[in-house]
């Protein structure tokens, strides 16, 4: 189905189902252990065998010998891979680092071998064993010193010039230029990065944890060297992603390998230190931005560059992707730059270029507004566009952004802030708010799924797409039972398989509103089918609770099953619409921290989230969602760092016990706002993506908070006490 205009007549729009907030239908299975996750496939892979992955002990170089005689003869050892053994391997386009390096090393940690044993503790004993005699040669491990010798990415946009930046600029009544910098992030995810392959033959079977089926299956297929018909890929429950399981990752590579090596199912989990070394991260970024206005607070000139490092071949941190659209201004720029460095992959981390992005613009938003002696919320409406900057003649879609500015402004009781910083006290706490708007673009992507309609009235939808909390099993439930007038216990929701249609995956904030638009196609495809069994004109029957009407008759859905099962297919794709209307969502951060006038420590008190963001398919999941990201908005704000060791090449606090993230004791009262939205030029769900957009500006809104608290400016995340006391008011 091609996805042109809004449809005028739209079962969605009867809302029995969609847009009420039920619990997850996923919940029993999770709460109970009943969910099985990739290292759990026990029955499904019996005999399993266990993998140990060895990382490469440098950062950049060569492995001159590696002894595995003592290895291979260690108690319980069925088979050890390493690039020396595994045969010619290619190489996926969504990779950037070899899954399996030798004897060049690419990276530290990178995978160099993996041994299989009987149980997991002797593959690890095993592992252990293995002497690596290494060339070290220098790499580049630094970002500022690397700016330098940042190159032009090759990207679609890297740069943007509208009108005449550098003269507006210069002749600015008031203008802002200041550089800001944010350090490299560990998803973190709770579950690892693990896999159970099984080969029958020249076929493989894979249990594992990803987000994007279709992508990881092709590559696989590609990295092996077999046909992709002969991959099948499982991943129905995942512990969270992030953006960091978009992608194959060496652990089922590395499985896939054992498994054919020991000729029996292989089960391989990284440890959290290879998490973070290994598999991808979010890239630091170094941003100068620079502002010009009126005095009256209009924004003229406005320029964004922003630096940031991967390894060969990779790609930039695109922060400049949100100031491009987000506020007005006739004179503007854009610039992106990449440097080389020898550090962990780094790639797509929770809303990749504006996350980092927004830490930085938002900042020198509030600076502006300060400069101006404007209120930051007022300085934000007054530069309000209604078009896309770049392109005057393209329209949002739907642009609310003020309209979240105002709601959050009023529930949050900005009134009440002292402009002046360092004037609110309660006891030793200084008291501050800060505001952020909130801003992602709205990706859709193809999605396609199945439905089957048995003699029992149950309506089953089979894609495979993936569901890493977030909710995709009801949001698609959901769908089917909206579409098809059933209960929503009479859906059965069968998510990540590679042997069902292709969805669109879970990604880029697209999961949601593309694939329950995939199973919408379907849906009608599936109701065409009923009609025509039935003897009804498709055009005028109603589908609603389990019955089929049109024409004087009322039917049970069922029937039309009698025969046997009925069996629709279709996708939905989207024609040019991203060249008429820019499509994005909006949102707007409000928050309250308290700060320590003898030590420093920053407390978050209170934050308020406003999103517009299309129309929600569940607002229980879509609040969790929100709050999730807030949370992972504030350990951005106030501890997540992976420290880099520029002697070695390699992040210092690679675990859970020195990546710090935030905990309960961290996270305050949360409120959650969705506006009464939707978007008919979004998809025929009339819905966007918001599980991004939640982080979006949390960061930022934090720091400005701080400020308000303290007078202290901090341009370097995250913003730690250590940067904070010298400049402290004095205590009274």
């Amino acid at each position: 189905m091609k996805f042109t205009t809004p449809a005028t007549t739209n079962p969605i729009d009867q809302l029995k189902v969609v847009g009420h907030p039920l619990d997850r239908i996923d919940g029993p299975a999770k709460t109970t252990g009943s969910a099985p996750y990739a290292y759990e496939q026990h029955e499904a892979a019996p005999n399993a065998a266990y993998g140990h992955v060895v990382g490469a002990g440098l950062a950049k170089g060569r492995i001159r010998s590696i002894n595995l005689d003592h290895v291979r003869r260690a108690p319980g050892v069925i088979a050890v891979i390493s690039a020396e053994n595994a045969g010619a391997l290619g190489k996926g386009k969504m990779n950037t680092a070899r899954l399996l390096g030798g004897p060049e090393i690419d990276h530290y940690h990178q995978a160099i071998a993996l041994v299989v044993a009987e149980t997991f503790e002797q593959a690890r004993a095993a592992a252990n064993l293995v002497k690596v005699e290494y060339a070290k040669e220098k790499g580049a491990y630094d970002l500022d010193q690397a700016r330098e010798s940042a190159t032009v990415p090759k990207s679609s946009k890297p740069d943007t010039r509208v009108g005449d930046f550098d003269r507006a600029f210069a002749g600015a009544p008031v203008i802002l230029d200041a550089t800001y910098r944010t350090p490299d992030h560990s998803h973190a995810m709770m579950e690892p990065h693990a896999s159970v392959a099984s080969w029958e033959g020249d076929k493989l079977t894979l249990w594992t944890t990803n987000q994007m089926i279709d992508w990881t299956k092709g590559d696989l297929a590609k990295t092996l060297g077999i046909p992709k018909e002969n991959v099948r890929l499982i991943s129905p429950y995942i512990g969270g992603g992030f953006g960091g399981k978009l992608f194959l990752r060496s652990e089922a590579l590395l499985a896939a390998l054992g498994a054919r090596a020991a000729k029996r199912p292989v089960k391989v989990a990284l440890s959290r230190p290879l998490m973070i070394n290994n598999t991808t991260h979010r890239p630091a970024t170094i941003q100068r931005i620079r502002i010009g206005a009126t005095r009256d607070g209009k924004i003229s000139a406005i320029g964004h560059e922003t630096w940031s490092g991967d390894l060969p071949g990779g790609k930039p941190e695109e922060a400049v992707q949100q100031t491009r659209l987000l506020y007005a201004g006739a004179h503007r720029m854009t610039r992106t730059r990449l440097a080389v460095l020898d550090l962990p992959e780094g790639n797509a981390m929770r809303a990749p270029g504006e996350a980092p992005g927004l830490m930085a613009l938002e900042i020198a938003m509030d600076e502006m507004a300060d400069k101006l002696k404007i209120d930051p919320v007022t300085f934000r409406i007054l530069n309000d566009t209604k078009v896309d900057p770049e392109k005057p003649g393209r329209a949002f879609s739907q642009r609310r952004l003020i309209d979240c500015l105002r709601t959050g402004a009023e529930r949050f009781g900005w009134k009440a802030r002292n402009a002046e910083p360092g004037k609110r006290r309660e006891g030793r706490w200084l008291i501050g708010m800060g505001v952020a708007a909130a801003f992602r673009n709205n990706l859709v992507m193809k999605s396609g799924a199945r439905i089957r309609l048995d003699a029992k009235g149950i309506v089953t939808v089979e894609t495979d797409m993936t569901d890493i909390g977030t909710g995709s099993y009801t949001i698609i439930a959901q769908t089917a039972a909206e579409m098809m007038g059933v209960a929503i216990d009479k859906v059965v929701v069968r998510l990540g398989d590679s042997r069902f249609p292709v969805s669109a995956g879970s990604g880029g904030q697209w999961g949601a509103n593309s694939a329950t638009a995939g199973v919408y196609a379907a849906c009608v495809k599936m109701r065409e089918a009923v009609a025509q069994k039935l003897g009804m004109n498709a055009a005028e029957a109603e589908f609603t609770d389990g019955a089929v009407r049109a024409g004087g008759k009322n039917v049970p859905l069922a029937q039309a099953a009698q025969d046997g099962e009925l069996v629709a297919e279709d996708s939905m794709e989207y024609g040019d619409l991203d060249k008429k209307f820019q499509q994005s969502t909006f949102g707007a951060h409000f928050v309250e921290v308290a700060v320590d006038s003898a030590t420093g420590e920053t407390r978050v008190r209170r934050m308020l989230a406003v999103c517009a963001a299309g129309r929600i398919l569940n607002p229980k999941s879509a609040r969790s969602q929100v709050i999730g990201a807030m949370t992972m908005g504030l350990g951005a704000a106030l501890m997540e760092e992976l420290v880099v060791d520029t002697r070695g090449g390699f992040f210092v606090n690679h675990d859970l016990a020195g990546y710090e993230v935030p905990v309960h004791a961290d996270v305050p009262h949360q409120e959650v706002v969705f506006l009464d939205e939707t978007d008919p030029m979004s998809s025929p769900m009339k819905a966007k993506g918001v599980g991004e957009l939640g982080i979006c500006g949390v960061a930022a809104a934090i720091a400005n908070a701080v400020y308000n608290a303290t007078g202290v400016r901090v341009r370097e995340y995250p913003v730690t006490l250590d940067k904070l006391l010298a400049k402290m008011p004095a205590m009274t």
